[in-house]
């Protein structure tokens, strides 16, 4: 594939932490190692990370002057975000929009806006979501529009379903099926960053769990089941890493409970504080309790350390380890105490080597694999051919009775406004940066520099 640029686009990224903001990062370090050029576009990070920076390896992020409002994301301003958008992607030459998260709002604007400047569009899914609740219920119709404009995707099934990318056959009566549009492309870890410790003793276990405190990581749950542990294990203690919306209840059940000296609470685990992997060190057993979740890279990172996983059987958790590798159980408080029991006995009994972990998962998860299977995606989109405004707006009308002619709307006073600042800032006004980047600068900037740094 030749060299093309790339603008990754959404809310979540460096340097708050997790999953999102992880895979945009390495992705990013792994296409410019193959000679691509990528930029990240995101929103400003209070107090003072506003305008260009630059990351390892030759990564440039644009931090916009847009405030967020709530769990790191922005509220949608369609029409403020087209001026900052339109300006970076003629400046920088961009080919092709990569956005990022279904809750990210620049991700879903800066592919209602690609086609007036013809920039190709590829979107990934990093989260599952039900049907049922009105968040999901409108998260998904807006997931549905963006799609129509993007038509690639990753997680096939549950985005398949919430983007509405069904196809249907030429046969009779016609059927529907999966549209070939949508590609399944894993999550990878940098192996070398998630050492084993050295052995430790079964006098004391430690249970691990680092997340995001909200609703649906399941930190009920948690809440519920830690004091349950503690009381049937004397010799169990808890290391929890993160911060959120739940940390009351934790710090709640701690006290009502008298855990102080059982469960530990680090806060947000950001490399000023306490690096990720020093933290996975100390324990045994690493515990997941999300009632929804896509793929889990927590899990991994865990596992490659050395670490015992526990996860609740939701999403795509199932199909990221050997099954000697992890216990499962059913999102409920019971079925929870059984599977951390269970990995408590396989710990205790010596029945789970660390090191072999580690290496089983060095060879199942590389990005330098992630980065050519994605490259794969952009060549088939880029060779494919572009729907015109007509066509655009047919298919915006088939999203529903309300949401079809909304989205229409917003469609047409899209164009409106990029025609006006088409007249008010000329492209021959701006100014532009090198169109070709220099790839031996690149080369020796990447050979010594690790992209997750």
């Amino acid at each position: 594939m030749q060299p093309i640029s790339i603008a990754m686009i959404g809310d979540f990224f460096h340097p708050d932490v997790g999953g999102v903001e992880n895979h945009i990062h390495m992705l990013g370090a792994n296409l410019i190692r193959r000679g691509h050029k990528v930029i990240v576009i995101t929103h400003s990070r209070p107090p003072d990370r506003v305008g260009i920076r630059w990351l390892l390896p030759a990564l440039k992020v644009y931090y916009l002057p847009f405030v967020p409002i709530a769990s790191g994301a922005t509220l949608p301003n369609f029409f403020t975000f087209l001026p900052y958008l339109r300006t970076i992607l003629i400046r920088e030459h961009i080919h092709l929009i990569h956005a990022h998260a279904s809750l990210s709002s620049l991700g879903h604007e800066g592919i209602l806006h690609s086609y007036m400047l013809g920039v190709r569009t590829v979107f990934t899914d990093h989260s599952l979501f039900g049907f049922e609740d009105a968040a999901s219920i409108l998260t998904n119709k807006l997931l549905a529009g963006t799609l129509e404009e993007c038509r690639r995707g990753y997680l096939r099934e549950n985005t398949v379903l919430r983007g509405e990318l069904f196809e249907q056959s030429d046969d009779n009566p016609p059927r529907l099926f999966v549209s070939s549009n949508v590609y399944v492309i894993p999550n990878s870890l940098v192996a070398k960053h998630f050492q084993p410790g050295p052995p430790k003793p079964t006098d004391i276990i430690n249970i691990v769990v680092i997340s995001r405190f909200a609703y649906r990581k399941g930190i009920d749950l948690l809440v519920a089941t830690a004091p349950r542990i503690c009381a049937a294990f004397p010799n169990i203690k808890f290391i929890i890493g993160g911060d959120g919306p739940k940390m009351i209840d934790l710090l709640q059940m701690r006290e009502k409970y008298l855990l102080q000296d059982r469960i530990e609470l680090l806060g947000a685990c950001t490399a000023q504080r306490c690096s990720l992997g020093t933290v996975l060190i100390r324990g045994s057993i690493f515990l997941n309790t999300s009632l929804t979740e896509s793929f889990g890279i927590a899990i991994l990172e865990a596992a490659c350390a050395g670490l015992y996983a526990v996860s609740t059987r939701v999403g795509g958790v199932p199909e990221i380890l050997p099954e000697d590798m992890i216990s499962f159980a059913e999102p409920n408080e019971d079925d929870l105490v059984r599977a951390i029991s269970e990995a408590i006995s396989i710990v205790s009994a010596g029945k789970h080597d660390p090191l072999k972990a580690h290496q089983l998962i060095k060879t199942l998860y590389d990005w330098e694999q992630v980065a050519e299977r994605t490259e794969r995606v952009y060549d088939t989109v880029m060779k494919s051919e572009q729907r015109d405004l007509w066509e655009r707006m047919s298919r915006s009308m088939q999203l529903g009775r309300f949401a079809g002619p909304i989205y229409t709307i917003i469609l047409l006073v899209d164009c409106l406004f990029f025609l006006f600042l088409e007249w008010w800032m000329p492209r021959e006004d701006m100014d532009f940066v090198t169109h070709h980047w220099d790839h031996m600068r690149f080369s020796q900037l990447t050979q010594d520099s690790d992209p997750a740094r």
